[in-house]
């Protein structure tokens, strides 16, 4: 089959090297330029935008941020309707899904104004995180508000307060984990095991994948709420659900903290880690192609942010697979990433401690 990607930064290119191996091919769009890339350079073609959605058979993408004009030229090639996509883009609309699909949340207040949001949060009860409802990633457009500590509601008004966004209490959660999944055009559904995340000033800074010991009934729980989102949605495509894990043991339970309806950051792991990577399963969800049982293999990511490069050692390193993306660096931007083959935990652990510090850039 033909695929258009939207999108040609690290993911689209993943996403297009996938559907290369899987004997498809290929063609991704700056979003930025409206120019027609070939997969693997950054060198346009002499295509219109226009001319690389007749050509394609099916069209799909690399962030959830669509450009009108592009759907509107896709609208017959798109496997999901981009209109059902809008609720995962907007945090009050994302947060409302989860209610309306008895999907559990963290206890959540929307604002539109400022005077809603001094209003609600002068009646708030402990701590707080206030997100604004559209953009922002990696922590940013959100902020914390803790009256305990002399914080005044005044004092975010001006900066939290001034968009349309969600005031959400802060949860004293045990990890934070995600499950990465994919529902195929025919509706089969198929979900990686739940991966632990670590996060640094709200960027992702290492997975641990296969290497955590979740109560049983978190897989399964998760794989519900997976298929709850993607067949409300008519999700075709690989999807990932952020979660908060609250308490332990037999009485841990998921709390939804974010969605994201693409392939994403914390299942890089899949790339090393297991037999089908998170980017060949997008393609064989798209293309109807089978999904295969996954073997997975205990794997750390981490990921490399704001340095100019990946040292020489871990190119060199049996254990290590590297990946820069070829962009400039600069002070919490992710740039690359590095997959560990590792044996267990205590291993991983040590090589996060080493490798995090000397890859990661944040401010």
């Amino acid at each position: 089959m033909k695929i258009v990607i939207l999108g040609n930064g690290q993911l689209g290119q993943m996403l297009a090297q996938a559907t290369i191996r899987l004997g498809h091919e290929c063609l991704l769009i700056n979003t930025r330029t409206d120019q027609v890339m070939p997969a693997g350079a950054h060198v346009p073609l002499e295509l219109s935008v226009a001319e690389a959605m007749q050509w394609a058979d099916v069209v799909s993408w690399e962030h959830e941020q669509l450009d009108p004009n592009h759907v509107a030229l896709a609208a017959d090639k798109l496997l999901t309707d981009p209109a059902k996509i809008l609720p995962l883009t907007h945090r009050q609309l994302e947060k409302q899904l989860c209610d309306d699909l008895a999907i559990a949340t963290a206890p959540w207040v929307a604002f539109d104004t400022t005077e809603q949001f001094e209003n609600a949060l002068q009646q708030w009860q402990g701590k707080a995180v206030i997100k604004a409802a559209s953009g922002g990633y990696d922590g940013k457009s959100q902020w914390r508000y803790d009256p305990a500590a002399g914080q005044k509601v005044t004092d975010l008004s001006a900066t939290a307060g001034k968009q349309p966004g969600i005031i959400e209490a802060m949860i004293p959660f045990h990890c934070e984990v995600s499950l990465v999944g994919a529902r195929a055009a025919d509706g089969r559904i198929q979900c990686y095991p739940l991966v632990e995340n670590v996060h640094d000033r709200g960027i992702l800074s290492h997975t641990f994948a296969g290497l955590s010991d979740f109560p049983s009934h978190l897989q399964q729980e998760a794989e519900t709420a997976f298929c709850a989102v993607t067949e409300q949605l008519g999700y075709v495509g690989t999807l990932a659900i952020e979660f908060f894990v609250v308490g332990q043991g037999a009485t841990a339970k998921l709390l939804v903290n974010e969605i994201a309806p693409r392939v994403h950051n914390s299942g890089h792991w899949t790339m090393q880690g297991c037999n089908v990577s998170q980017f060949a399963l997008h393609v064989r969800a798209l293309t109807n192609m089978p999904f295969a049982p996954f073997v997975v293999q205990p794997s750390l990511m981490v990921n490399v942010i704001g340095v100019d490069a990946i040292p020489d050692t871990l190119w060199a390193d049996a254990q290590a697979a590297p990946f820069w993306y070829g962009k400039d660096a600069r002070p919490g931007r992710k740039v690359g990433h590095v997959n560990f083959h590792v044996s267990d935990r205590q291993s991983a652990e040590a090589l996060a401690r080493t490798w995090a510090p000397q890859l990661q850039k944040l401010a």
